[in-house]
């Protein structure tokens, strides 16, 4: 690879993530209700009751849904909770 592609490659990667934001993506999985979800959303990104309901909808009838932004640790963080309440969640 030249040094070229190199910089083209790096600066690619910048213009997708250019302030080191990423996202937090919660995946359907038709086992958790309702419920089960919404309060985790509330407990772990901190939602509100109506931004958790709206998130739960999209997830269940999209089948995903970009539930928080942040730096990659924070987010880490939270999928690990999410994990740890066998709801499934990807960073982008």
């Amino acid at each position: 690879m030249t040094s070229k592609e190199t910089k083209k490659k790096k600066k690619d990667k910048q213009e997708i993530n250019p302030e080191g934001e990423y996202c937090l993506v919660l995946h359907n999985d038709d086992i958790h209700s309702f419920d089960y979800v919404t309060d985790a959303l509330i407990e772990i990104c901190e939602h509100s009751y109506e931004q958790a309901m709206q998130c739960t909808l999209i997830t269940h009838h999209k089948g995903s849904c970009e539930i928080r932004k942040g730096t990659l640790e924070k987010l880490k963080q939270m999928k690990e909770a999410f994990s740890l309440k066998d709801l499934i969640t990807t960073i982008n």
